[in-house]
């Protein structure tokens, strides 16, 4: 039986506003409502000050939703709206909480730039993924989504087992990038089965929604779709996963950063100072939060004229390099700005893929083998990090 937002709205007027005022929806409590695979996510909007003592609020909403015929789960989370404009943090549902805490916060908080992730409770692996590498901007239009799926498909042709997660909720890529259509099944009706090309496993909100659907969801929608997306995928095995990250230093951003065991962060930028003004704001934020820096990719870095070969360094040249060797950060590579990249990727067959004896091909799989030995340094550094104890 599908189950439709009418429905839900239709239960959700049965749950009494804050103070017993009214229902929820009447209020205009309640965010867009979004139904996949008969999960449904939905937000609940309520004073900040109050946040912490809403809680049986949104417990009531997720079940009223649940009980509804052909609801196999619902996601329901609090956003307590700023005065002055802005978001507070969610509230995280005791249900959902990943370990448990001595006791709640006084309030919720953001987390920021200025503020790292505590390393009190470890980071929660995801069973199956070997590794997870993010692959971040700072800014949009410097070919990240690109960049992502010919470096997963360079780790692949290198002889590991990838999969590519599309963690852009607003503007996801991967559909048309990988020519990937229809909706992802279910094992039991609880984990979503990744959707398969190129030898890559790739979940993505475009497998969900269609293409030209806006996303209007405020940042406690993102973060649940997400951790749905990260945690209820049935991915493994798999040597690493690549996740294309939303362009940006925001929220979302923050939060895969923190909650997620990040094996490494790869950046990449345009060669001109604006963007690597932006890819700088990315580097900060993987180092606040203590994730490895694996490199910088130097996109769009040259053009070749196809009739003469004569090369044109339209947005400058090098600056990705000496950004990396000023910041000792490994440089990963040069990528040109070739007419042909863009094209096989609008076409749904990335350049790896497609022409895998072209020498556009040949840079990823370049590119994947120094992100694959950076992430092996890393972790030996890691392990020789950790004290050993011996007992006599």
């Amino acid at each position: 039986m599908a189950v439709t937002k009418e429905t839900v709205i239709e239960r959700l007027r049965t749950v009494n506003g804050p103070d017993f005022t009214g229902n929820i929806v009447d209020l205009g409590l309640v965010s867009e409502i979004f139904i996949a695979d008969s999960k449904v996510f939905f937000s609940i909007t309520v004073p900040a000050a109050r946040a912490q003592e809403m809680e049986p609020l949104r417990a009531a909403a997720e079940r009223v939703v649940k009980a509804i015929p052909g609801v196999a789960n619902a996601v329901v989370a609090l956003t307590a709206e700023k005065k002055g404009g802005g978001m507070e943090a969610p509230v995280r549902p005791a249900s959902q909480a990943a370990s448990p805490r001595p006791a709640p916060q006084a309030a919720p908080q953001r987390p920021g730039p200025q503020a790292p992730a505590s390393h009190s409770h470890a980071k929660r692996g995801v069973p199956g993924i070997d590794a997870i590498i993010a692959v971040a901007s700072g800014k949009g239009g410097v070919g990240k989504s690109t960049t992502a799926v010919n470096l997963a498909l360079g780790l692949a042709a290198n002889g590991l087992s990838v999969g590519v997660l599309d963690a852009d909720i607003y503007g996801p890529s991967m559909p048309r990038l990988l020519n990937i259509h229809g909706r992802p099944q279910t094992v039991d009706g609880k984990i979503l089965k990744p959707m398969q090309n190129y030898g890559l496993k790739v979940m993505s909100m475009g497998f969900l929604v269609d293409e030209e659907t806006p996303m209007i969801w405020r940042g406690p929608m993102v973060m649940s779709a997400l951790t749905q997306m990260l945690r209820e995928v049935e991915w493994g095995p798999l040597d690493v996963l690549v996740v294309d990250m939303p362009p940006g230093t925001g929220d979302a951003q923050l939060t895969m950063a923190q909650q997620v065991p990040l094996a490494g962060a790869v950046i990449v930028s345009t060669p001109q100072d604006l963007a690597l003004i932006d890819a700088r704001k990315g580097l900060n934020m993987f180092k606040k939060v203590d994730v490895p820096l694996l490199g910088i990719v130097e996109n769009m870095s040259y053009f070749l004229a196809p009739d003469t070969g004569k090369r044109y360094d339209i947005f400058g040249h090098g600056g990705a390099r000496r950004e990396a060797e000023r910041l000792g950060v490994t440089f990963l590579g040069e990528v040109p700005l070739e007419m042909g990249i863009r094209e096989s990727s609008d076409a749904g067959a990335p350049v790896v893929a497609s022409k895998p004896d072209g020498a556009e091909a040949k840079i990823y799989r370049d590119i994947a083998a120094r992100v694959w030995d950076r992430v092996q340094e890393e972790r030996g550094a890691a392990e020789a990090a950790v004290p050993s104890i011996v007992f006599e």
